[in-house]
């Protein structure tokens, strides 16, 4: 196959695709994904010889020797301590106390803590783990259908990597050179489209079929309930804005942020008495577990991003994709069908190593800001965090509950489509991502 560019011609021959099905096959036969990348990445080499094997174990390092790479295993353990400690069940006294006045009350309430769990954890897996724990069994006390719940609290999951900080934001600014600080304040109004309109996708469910009931407190009687929640728990609250304070006035890097909420957190559940010596073993053996999966993948990918970019696949991908058409708003179509679909077949971190490279200069070619075109692929990959076959957070809510993924599936069509809705928006309104940047990014 001839890919002509304007400036060379890029022929893919052997030394291309059969690492490619390589890559596919192992992918399918559930080996690691950073085998598999790694596996593909130095047969590639081997075979076009555009890189000398002796450079690729300088190359590993290099790839994840990154001061702002730190930030992913503090966020991540800060999660971890908010869960032990209970002040992520404080999150949730405050969401059902702001939504106990409407019907759909407490599934509100469970979309929302979702939110507040993202704000700090960065980690979609770990929202659905812990929020899922706590919610879906009182959803179904409520009313809800346990599959509808366990959609639900997936569905709701998906903003642990669209709301800031977030560890996608950081790998992928990471991978573009971009500095994580100006993704996150670029990705505060799309991860909360994507919160809201989840949010009010199961209003507009609950309403048809009549799930839960609810809504009928005056205003005294709910401001008198808020009030008591917030004052009962409003130091957990002091995390995330340290967090968005730190980050946002521009007093803290996302790595120095992560450091202090990982004290305060610690502080806060030594001080409530919640938290013990004899609880950190246990604690920083999971958060290594979860960072000990999303760094061999950045670290395999380094060699494969440059391999990729000497054999010429990005431009080519680009001359290719501008010989079908030439109106952008295809080609937008086009490149969210590809990261929707690959986000339902592989996970986050992959998909933003290998793909963002090569969609990123057909973005540029068409007129795309560069941040606006980080936001819309981060979020169009978060809609496979509910689709099969891979659906991470479906798996998650399912290994909970011990519900069926397909059932889980079937409810989470709404969800996936109003999430989809977001995705175009965000796609086709470039001000949704750069509204709250300075004027040298817009």
């Amino acid at each position: 196959m001839l890919w002509n560019t304007v400036a060379q011609t890029v022929e893919l021959g052997w030394d291309f695709y059969v690492p490619v099905l390589i890559f596919v096959a192992l992918i399918a036969m559930a080996v690691p994904v950073w085998a598999a990348i790694g596996s593909s990445a130095i047969l590639m080499l081997v075979m076009s010889g555009d890189l000398p094997l002796s450079l690729v174990g300088e190359r590993l390092f290099s790839g994840i020797d990154a001061f702002a790479l730190t930030a992913i295993p503090l966020f991540i353990l800060t999660g971890d301590v908010l869960v032990r400690t209970g002040l992520s069940r404080k999150f949730l006294d405050v969401a059902e106390a702001l939504t106990c006045f409407t019907k759909g009350g407490f599934g509100s309430a469970t979309v929302l803590v979702c939110g507040m769990f993202a704000a700090i954890s960065g980690s979609d897996a770990a929202g659905a783990a812990a929020v899922g724990r706590m919610t879906i069994a009182r959803l179904v006390e409520a009313g809800y259908p346990r599959p509808y719940a366990c959609a639900l609290v997936a569905a709701g999951a998906c903003t642990g990597i669209l709301i800031p900080p977030s560890i996608a934001y950081i790998i992928i600014g990471l991978v573009l050179g971009i500095s994580a600080s100006t993704l996150f304040l670029a990705a505060l109004i799309p991860g909360l489209c994507i919160l809201f309109a989840i949010l009010i996708t199961n209003l507009v469910v609950n309403r048809i079929y009549a799930y839960e009931g609810g809504g009928n407190l005056t205003v005294m009687e709910w401001l008198a309930n808020l009030g008591r929640s917030l004052k009962s728990g409003w130091y957990a609250f002091i995390v995330p804005g340290i967090i968005f304070y730190g980050i946002f006035s521009g007093r803290l890097t996302p790595t120095e942020a992560g450091a202090t909420a990982v004290v305060v957190t610690i502080m806060m559940g030594f001080l409530l008495g919640t938290l013990k010596w004899a609880d950190f073993p246990a604690m920083l053996v999971s958060s290594a577990k979860v960072n000990g999966v999303i760094l061999p993948i950045i670290a395999f990918s380094a060699p494969l991003a440059e391999a990729l970019a000497i054999m010429g696949v990005p431009q080519g991908f680009v001359t290719s994709a501008t010989g079908l058409t030439n109106e952008p708003w295809l080609l937008i179509l086009l490149m969210i069908g590809i990261l929707i679909a690959a986000g339902c077949v592989m996970e986050t971190t992959p998909n933003i190593v290998i793909l963002a490279p090569i969609l990123q200069p057909l973005a540029e070619n068409i007129g795309m800001n560069e941040i606006q075109f980080c936001i819309m692929m981060i979020t169009a990959l978060g809609v496979g965090f509910i689709t099969p076959p891979l659906g991470l957070n479906l798996f998650v809510v399912s290994g909970i509950t011990g519900e069926s993924i397909l059932k889980i599936a079937a409810r989470a069509v709404p969800f996936v489509l109003c999430m989809f809705v977001v995705v175009l928006f965000i796609a086709y309104v470039p001000a949704v991502s750069t509204t709250l940047l300075p004027e040298i990014y817009k």
